[in-house]
Protein backbone atom coordinates (compact mmCIF):
# COMPACT_ATOMS: atom_id res chain seq x y z
CA UNK A 1 0.00 0.00 0.00
CA UNK A 2 3.01 2.31 0.41
CA UNK A 3 2.40 5.89 1.50
CA UNK A 4 -1.18 6.02 0.33
CA UNK A 5 -2.97 9.14 1.50
CA UNK A 6 -6.67 9.41 0.67
CA UNK A 7 -9.42 11.99 1.19
CA UNK A 8 -12.83 10.95 2.48
CA UNK A 9 -15.96 13.10 2.36
CA UNK A 10 -19.29 12.41 4.05
CA UNK A 11 -22.24 14.33 2.60
CA UNK A 12 -24.67 14.54 5.52
CA UNK A 13 -28.04 16.29 5.74
CA UNK A 14 -26.61 19.16 7.80
CA UNK A 15 -22.82 18.93 7.54
CA UNK A 16 -20.13 17.86 5.08
CA UNK A 17 -17.41 16.03 6.99
CA UNK A 18 -13.96 15.63 5.46
CA UNK A 19 -10.90 13.59 6.49
CA UNK A 20 -7.46 12.71 5.22
CA UNK A 21 -6.34 9.18 6.15
CA UNK A 22 -3.07 7.30 5.77
CA UNK A 23 -2.60 3.73 4.51
CA UNK A 24 -3.58 2.12 7.83
CA UNK A 25 -6.67 4.29 8.34
CA UNK A 26 -5.34 6.89 10.79
CA UNK A 27 -7.09 10.26 10.49
CA UNK A 28 -4.47 12.92 9.75
CA UNK A 29 -6.79 15.91 9.22
CA UNK A 30 -10.52 16.57 9.56
CA UNK A 31 -12.88 19.39 8.63
CA UNK A 32 -16.59 20.31 8.80
CA UNK A 33 -18.62 22.51 6.41
CA UNK A 34 -22.42 23.20 6.43
CA UNK A 35 -24.30 21.25 3.73
CA UNK A 36 -26.90 23.97 2.99
CA UNK A 37 -29.32 21.39 1.58
CA UNK A 38 -32.36 23.18 0.16
CA UNK A 39 -30.23 26.02 -1.25
CA UNK A 40 -30.14 24.56 -4.76
CA UNK A 41 -26.88 22.76 -5.36
CA UNK A 42 -24.80 24.70 -2.80
CA UNK A 43 -23.63 21.40 -1.28
CA UNK A 44 -21.54 20.69 -4.43
CA UNK A 45 -19.50 23.83 -3.75
CA UNK A 46 -19.24 22.74 -0.11
CA UNK A 47 -17.66 19.44 -1.17
CA UNK A 48 -15.30 21.12 -3.67
CA UNK A 49 -14.23 23.58 -0.94
CA UNK A 50 -13.67 20.73 1.55
CA UNK A 51 -11.58 18.74 -0.95
CA UNK A 52 -9.56 21.87 -1.82
CA UNK A 53 -8.91 22.62 1.88
CA UNK A 54 -7.78 19.06 2.57
CA UNK A 55 -5.56 18.94 -0.52
CA UNK A 56 -3.70 21.99 0.79
CA UNK A 57 -2.67 19.88 3.79
CA UNK A 58 -1.40 16.99 1.65
CA UNK A 59 1.57 17.60 -0.65
CA UNK A 60 0.55 14.91 -3.16
CA UNK A 61 -0.45 15.63 -6.75
CA UNK A 62 -2.49 12.50 -7.52
CA UNK A 63 -4.96 11.80 -4.77
CA UNK A 64 -8.12 9.69 -4.67
CA UNK A 65 -11.33 10.91 -3.05
CA UNK A 66 -14.03 8.73 -1.52
CA UNK A 67 -17.52 10.18 -1.04
CA UNK A 68 -20.12 8.83 1.36
CA UNK A 69 -23.63 9.95 0.40
CA UNK A 70 -27.25 8.94 0.92
CA UNK A 71 -28.84 6.92 -1.89
CA UNK A 72 -27.76 4.04 -4.11
CA UNK A 73 -24.57 4.29 -6.16
CA UNK A 74 -24.24 2.98 -9.71
CA UNK A 75 -22.41 -0.29 -10.39
CA UNK A 76 -19.06 1.46 -10.91
CA UNK A 77 -19.43 3.55 -7.71
CA UNK A 78 -18.81 6.77 -9.67
CA UNK A 79 -22.14 8.46 -8.93
CA UNK A 80 -25.32 8.15 -6.84
CA UNK A 81 -27.88 6.65 -9.23
CA UNK A 82 -30.98 6.91 -6.98
CA UNK A 83 -31.69 9.47 -4.26
CA UNK A 84 -35.23 10.78 -4.51
CA UNK A 85 -36.38 13.86 -2.66
CA UNK A 86 -33.15 15.20 -1.16
CA UNK A 87 -29.92 16.92 -2.21
CA UNK A 88 -31.06 18.37 -5.51
CA UNK A 89 -28.74 17.42 -8.38
CA UNK A 90 -27.11 14.47 -6.60
CA UNK A 91 -28.55 11.77 -8.86
CA UNK A 92 -26.16 10.83 -11.68
CA UNK A 93 -23.70 13.59 -10.77
CA UNK A 94 -20.24 12.22 -11.69
CA UNK A 95 -17.83 13.23 -8.95
CA UNK A 96 -14.54 12.43 -10.74
CA UNK A 97 -15.41 14.87 -13.56
CA UNK A 98 -16.31 17.63 -11.10
CA UNK A 99 -13.35 17.19 -8.74
CA UNK A 100 -10.91 16.34 -11.56
CA UNK A 101 -9.43 13.32 -9.78
CA UNK A 102 -10.25 9.65 -9.07
CA UNK A 103 -13.48 9.70 -7.04
CA UNK A 104 -15.56 6.80 -5.73
CA UNK A 105 -19.03 7.07 -4.23
CA UNK A 106 -20.50 4.81 -1.57
CA UNK A 107 -23.84 4.67 0.24
CA UNK A 108 -23.40 6.31 3.67
CA UNK A 109 -24.45 3.19 5.62
CA UNK A 110 -21.94 1.05 3.70
CA UNK A 111 -19.24 3.70 4.21
CA UNK A 112 -19.83 3.69 7.99
CA UNK A 113 -19.48 -0.10 8.01
CA UNK A 114 -16.23 0.03 5.98
CA UNK A 115 -14.78 2.39 8.63
CA UNK A 116 -15.84 0.11 11.49
CA UNK A 117 -14.44 -2.95 9.67
CA UNK A 118 -11.10 -1.23 8.98
CA UNK A 119 -10.28 0.35 12.35
CA UNK A 120 -13.41 0.20 14.50
CA UNK A 121 -15.94 -2.02 16.25
CA UNK A 122 -15.95 -4.70 13.49
CA UNK A 123 -12.22 -4.88 12.79
CA UNK A 124 -12.01 -8.52 13.92
CA UNK A 125 -15.29 -9.52 12.25
CA UNK A 126 -15.75 -11.90 9.35
CA UNK A 127 -19.50 -11.29 8.95
CA UNK A 128 -21.20 -8.24 10.41
CA UNK A 129 -24.37 -6.19 10.22
CA UNK A 130 -24.23 -2.44 10.70
CA UNK A 131 -27.32 -0.43 11.57
CA UNK A 132 -27.27 3.36 11.84
CA UNK A 133 -30.02 4.91 13.94
CA UNK A 134 -30.55 8.57 13.12
CA UNK A 135 -33.21 10.65 11.35
CA UNK A 136 -33.75 7.54 9.25
CA UNK A 137 -32.34 4.06 9.76
CA UNK A 138 -29.55 2.89 7.46
CA UNK A 139 -27.49 -0.24 7.36
CA UNK A 140 -24.88 -2.35 5.65
CA UNK A 141 -23.48 -5.87 5.50
CA UNK A 142 -19.96 -7.23 5.81
CA UNK A 143 -19.65 -10.75 4.34
CA UNK A 144 -16.34 -12.62 4.40
CA UNK A 145 -14.62 -9.37 5.48
CA UNK A 146 -15.91 -7.47 2.41
CA UNK A 147 -18.72 -4.89 2.23
CA UNK A 148 -21.56 -6.58 0.38
CA UNK A 149 -23.51 -4.21 -1.89
CA UNK A 150 -25.55 -6.83 -3.76
CA UNK A 151 -27.10 -6.45 -7.20
CA UNK A 152 -28.12 -2.81 -7.88
CA UNK A 153 -26.01 -1.78 -4.83
CA UNK A 154 -29.10 -2.00 -2.61
CA UNK A 155 -28.01 -4.60 -0.03
CA UNK A 156 -27.99 -3.89 3.69
CA UNK A 157 -30.94 -1.50 3.86
CA UNK A 158 -32.01 -3.02 7.14
CA UNK A 159 -34.00 0.09 8.06
CA UNK A 160 -36.58 -0.92 5.46
CA UNK A 161 -37.21 -4.38 6.95
CA UNK A 162 -40.88 -4.82 7.94
CA UNK A 163 -41.66 -5.27 11.63
CA UNK A 164 -45.36 -4.41 11.58
CA UNK A 165 -47.33 -5.22 8.43
CA UNK A 166 -50.11 -2.85 9.57
CA UNK A 167 -47.74 0.08 10.17
CA UNK A 168 -47.46 3.26 8.10
CA UNK A 169 -45.39 3.18 4.91
CA UNK A 170 -41.85 4.55 5.10
CA UNK A 171 -39.99 6.47 2.34
CA UNK A 172 -39.55 3.27 0.30
CA UNK A 173 -43.25 2.37 0.77
CA UNK A 174 -42.50 -0.47 3.22
CA UNK A 175 -45.15 -0.78 5.93
CA UNK A 176 -44.05 -0.57 9.58
CA UNK A 177 -40.31 -0.81 8.91
CA UNK A 178 -37.53 -0.50 11.50
CA UNK A 179 -37.12 3.11 10.32
CA UNK A 180 -40.79 3.77 11.15
CA UNK A 181 -40.36 2.04 14.53
CA UNK A 182 -37.29 3.90 15.83
CA UNK A 183 -36.04 6.55 13.35
CA UNK A 184 -35.98 10.10 14.66
CA UNK A 185 -38.24 11.04 11.72
CA UNK A 186 -41.25 9.36 13.39
CA UNK A 187 -40.73 10.16 17.09
CA UNK A 188 -43.43 12.87 17.04
CA UNK A 189 -45.92 10.47 15.49
CA UNK A 190 -44.98 7.60 17.85
CA UNK A 191 -45.33 9.85 20.90
CA UNK A 192 -48.63 11.37 19.68
CA UNK A 193 -46.99 14.80 19.43
CA UNK A 194 -45.55 14.82 22.94
CA UNK A 195 -41.87 14.65 21.89
CA UNK A 196 -40.22 16.16 18.82
CA UNK A 197 -36.90 14.29 19.06
CA UNK A 198 -35.48 11.04 20.40
CA UNK A 199 -33.28 13.19 22.64
CA UNK A 200 -36.40 14.70 24.30
CA UNK A 201 -38.03 11.28 24.55
CA UNK A 202 -34.95 9.84 26.29
CA UNK A 203 -34.74 12.73 28.76
CA UNK A 204 -38.30 11.99 29.84
CA UNK A 205 -37.53 8.23 29.90
CA UNK A 206 -34.61 8.86 32.27
CA UNK A 207 -36.92 10.89 34.49
CA UNK A 208 -39.27 7.87 34.81
CA UNK A 209 -42.02 9.35 32.65
CA UNK A 210 -44.35 6.36 32.15
CA UNK A 211 -45.53 7.37 28.69
CA UNK A 212 -41.95 7.99 27.49
CA UNK A 213 -40.95 4.60 28.89
CA UNK A 214 -43.70 2.89 26.95
CA UNK A 215 -42.88 4.67 23.65
CA UNK A 216 -39.12 4.10 23.92
CA UNK A 217 -39.25 0.47 25.01
CA UNK A 218 -41.76 -0.49 22.30
CA UNK A 219 -39.35 1.04 19.77
CA UNK A 220 -36.33 -0.83 21.17
CA UNK A 221 -38.28 -4.10 21.29
CA UNK A 222 -39.17 -3.71 17.60
CA UNK A 223 -35.53 -2.96 16.80
CA UNK A 224 -34.51 -6.16 18.63
CA UNK A 225 -37.01 -8.17 16.57
CA UNK A 226 -35.58 -6.69 13.37
CA UNK A 227 -31.97 -7.42 14.37
CA UNK A 228 -32.87 -10.96 15.44
CA UNK A 229 -34.54 -11.50 12.04
CA UNK A 230 -31.51 -10.12 10.21
CA UNK A 231 -29.26 -12.34 12.33
CA UNK A 232 -31.25 -15.39 11.26
CA UNK A 233 -30.53 -14.84 7.59
CA UNK A 234 -27.00 -13.32 7.68
CA UNK A 235 -25.65 -15.10 10.78
CA UNK A 236 -23.17 -12.36 11.71
CA UNK A 237 -20.55 -12.56 14.46
CA UNK A 238 -21.05 -8.84 15.22
CA UNK A 239 -23.90 -6.33 15.03
CA UNK A 240 -22.61 -2.75 15.06
CA UNK A 241 -25.05 -0.04 16.12
CA UNK A 242 -24.19 3.54 15.11
CA UNK A 243 -25.89 6.87 14.46
CA UNK A 244 -26.98 9.56 16.90
CA UNK A 245 -29.48 7.32 18.72
CA UNK A 246 -26.64 4.92 19.70
CA UNK A 247 -25.50 7.72 22.04
CA UNK A 248 -28.35 6.59 24.33
CA UNK A 249 -25.80 3.97 25.46
CA UNK A 250 -27.19 1.69 28.22
CA UNK A 251 -30.72 3.05 27.79
CA UNK A 252 -30.58 1.49 24.32
CA UNK A 253 -28.15 -1.43 24.62
CA UNK A 254 -29.47 -2.90 27.88
CA UNK A 255 -33.12 -3.48 26.77
CA UNK A 256 -31.91 -4.24 23.20
CA UNK A 257 -29.69 -7.11 24.39
CA UNK A 258 -32.42 -8.45 26.68
CA UNK A 259 -35.00 -8.65 23.89
CA UNK A 260 -32.49 -9.81 21.31
CA UNK A 261 -31.71 -12.81 23.53
CA UNK A 262 -35.41 -13.46 23.94
CA UNK A 263 -36.14 -13.53 20.19
CA UNK A 264 -32.97 -14.62 18.41
CA UNK A 265 -32.49 -18.31 17.69
CA UNK A 266 -29.24 -19.18 19.50
CA UNK A 267 -28.33 -22.84 18.95
CA UNK A 268 -25.73 -23.90 21.50
CA UNK A 269 -26.10 -20.52 23.20
CA UNK A 270 -23.98 -18.84 20.50
CA UNK A 271 -24.94 -15.27 19.66
CA UNK A 272 -23.43 -12.31 17.82
CA UNK A 273 -22.12 -9.50 19.97
CA UNK A 274 -24.01 -6.21 19.74
CA UNK A 275 -21.53 -3.34 19.92
CA UNK A 276 -21.60 0.43 19.60
CA UNK A 277 -19.84 1.96 16.59
CA UNK A 278 -16.62 3.73 17.56
CA UNK A 279 -16.15 6.26 14.76
CA UNK A 280 -19.12 8.51 15.54
CA UNK A 281 -19.93 11.18 12.97
CA UNK A 282 -16.66 10.70 11.04
CA UNK A 283 -17.47 7.07 10.15
CA UNK A 284 -18.85 7.88 6.68
CA UNK A 285 -15.85 10.00 5.71
CA UNK A 286 -13.32 7.46 7.04
CA UNK A 287 -15.11 4.57 5.32
CA UNK A 288 -15.36 6.45 2.01
CA UNK A 289 -11.62 7.15 2.13
CA UNK A 290 -10.84 3.48 2.88
CA UNK A 291 -13.10 2.42 0.00
CA UNK A 292 -11.41 4.85 -2.45
CA UNK A 293 -8.03 3.58 -1.30
CA UNK A 294 -8.98 -0.04 -2.00
CA UNK A 295 -10.41 0.91 -5.41
CA UNK A 296 -7.35 2.91 -6.33
CA UNK A 297 -4.77 0.22 -5.47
Amino acid sequence: MGNQITIGIDLGGTRIKGVVIDAVGNVLHQTYTPTNDGEGEAWKEGIAKTVHELRQKVPIEKIAVGISAPGLPNKQNTTIAFMPGRLEGLENFVWGDYLKCSAYVLNDGVAALVAEAKTGAAKNSTNAIMITLGTGVGGALLINKQPYQGSFNKAGHIGHMVIDSNGDADVTNMPGSIEECIGNCTVEKRSKGKFTSTHELLEAYRNDDEFAKQVWLVSVKKLAIGLASASNFISPDTIVVGGGIAEANDDLFSPLNKWFDEFEWQPGGIRPQIVKAVHGDLAGAIGAACFAMSKNE
